[in-house]
């Protein structure tokens, strides 16, 4: 089984979010049956040697490692695919937008199939890194050295910096930091535009540009735009990719976004806000199908007008759904948050896991195939798959639900905000862990009461319904 990530993304640099936090967040699509768990990988002193299951690369790892949250598949029968962490030195990954590059790039550094791919890349990077330069910095090393099979972009964050890194062709890559005005969504494509090598606001591996010069896919004094050389723009660029780029910039910077189509492609991508963004502008984002235009798949269209024309956001084979948030002027052990959403994030709940936590709950430690309800996963995934049966039906009710659920997270975080004050860095700890298993428990308790009602509701749509006499 070959898996990648068909998925979406949102960077929002410190100054562009209302509370000065760092925000990388994106939906991990590939299955729509296929479970994730959500762990906490403690810190190592030993060293070690990673072997990839996908595709048999040995890496050599360092005994520093340093502890950080995960949400593994839940077989590692083709590889981890942790995908997504906060580390204890407060990095934040997020691993992979899956890309393509053109053919004829991939002529003269093709893909290899023994390099590290998306499976491996959390694994062998998230707990070395202590800044985000830096984790860009280990990983475009260990492309170089290593190669890789797939085209990436991969998230990075800490207090300061944003950074966007992509896997251009077998061993190069560039990266971009985003700045602290501004946001940055991604729809599988190669999105970095022209890159100033004499700016710290870019990185490349060291012979990027002396390969594409020797290579002919770019002239000394022209613009050297990443997109263009190494990206694709064809029809399934406009049909999968621009649209989903186009609502997000209509969500989130409406004016700047007018005159832009969802077939557009010269969209840019960096984009400065035009109003502070919350956290909850980037889960609206990731859980958005194309409400309230004729191309939403779930809404009551007119006749002849085509709801799957493109390609929507949150989709059934979003496997997990995370917002990774730092904030700013708070103890390490609270201040960075994993909000999780399991399965898809417009029928779900994104729950914070305060980064600091020693553990996670039983449910989202367990996930497996057949589905059993002792799983985090399979919980949200039966309420979304009852939702769907109704979805216009229903929405009022789960709309009501995920409201009202994430007002409690956002008292019970500000309640931990308040008591972490003056506390050791192991009474965090436990505050951390405390408060992760709360947050879990509220939304436990709203959705299992919500699947109830759902299922109840729902007995009376069968099809060998009749309308019956009450007293026969």
């Amino acid at each position: 089984m070959t898996t990648r990530s068909s998925c979406t993304s949102i960077l929002i640099g410190k100054k562009a979010s209302a509370d000065g936090s760092v925000i990388i967040g994106r939906n991990e699509d590939s299955k729509a049956s296929w479970p994730k768990q959500m762990v906490v990988r403690p810190a190592r002193t030993e060293t070690t040697t990673f072997v990839s299951k996908e595709t048999g690369v040995t890496i050599p790892l360092p005994g520093d490692a340093l502890s950080y949250t995960a949400t593994p598949e839940w077989t590692d029968q083709y590889g981890l695919f942790e995908e997504d962490g906060i580390n204890s030195a407060g990095v934040a990954m997020s691993a992979t937008e899956s890309a393509y590059a053109n053919a004829r790039v991939l002529g003269f550094d093709s893909f290899t199939d023994q390099g590290t791919n998306e499976e491996a890349m959390v694994t062998i990077t998230l707990p070395y890194a202590h800044t985000a330069r830096e984790g860009v910095q280990r990983l475009g090393d260990l492309i170089a050295q290593y190669g890789t099979g797939e085209a990436n972009g991969i998230l990075f964050a800490d207090h300061d910096e944003a950074w966007y890194m992509e896997v251009v062709t077998g061993h190069r890559w560039a990266a971009q930091r985003i700045p602290d005005d501004s946001f940055a969504v991604v729809a599988n494509q190669l999105s970095i535009q022209e890159v100033d090598f004499d700016s710290t606001d870019f990185m490349a591996s060291a012979d990027l540009r002396d390969f594409a010069a020797a290579n002919h896919l770019w002239q000394a004094g022209q613009p050297f735009n990443l997109r263009h050389i190494f990206g694709t723009n064809d029809q399934s660029d406009r049909v999968y990719n621009y649209p989903r780029v186009w609502y997000g910039h209509r969500m989130l910077a409406p004016v700047a976004s007018q005159g832009e189509t969802p077939e557009s492609s010269t969209m840019p991508f960096i984009v400065r806000a035009e109003q502070p963004l919350q956290v909850e502008s980037a889960m609206d984002f990731l859980s958005s199908h194309y409400q309230g235009t004729p191309f939403d798949p779930a809404a009551r269209l007119p006749h002849g007008v085509d709801g799957h024309r493109y390609r929507p956001i949150a989709l059934a084979k979003t496997q997990e759904s995370h917002v990774l948030q730092l904030r700013q002027d708070l103890p390490a052990e609270i201040a960075n948050i994993h909000w999780l959403a399991m399965g898809v994030p417009a029928e779900s709940q994104y729950v914070p896991f305060f980064a600091g936590t020693t553990t996670t709950p039983a449910n989202y430690q367990a996930g497996a195939l057949p589905a059993s309800m002792d799983s985090a996963y399979w919980q949200y995934k039966l309420a979304g798959v009852l939702v769907d049966a109704h979805f216009n039906h229903f929405q009022a009710k789960l709309t009501g639900v995920q409201g009202a659920v994430h007002a409690q997270h956002v008292a019970l975080i500000a309640k931990t905000d308040a008591q972490a004050a003056g506390k050791s860095a192991a009474e965090l700890a436990a505050l951390a862990t405390t408060a992760t298993a709360e947050a879990a428990r509220l939304s436990d308790a709203s959705w299992a009461k919500l699947t109830m009602d759902l299922l109840a509701s729902s007995t009376d749509f069968s099809p060998l319904n009749f309308n019956t006499d009450p007293n026969l």
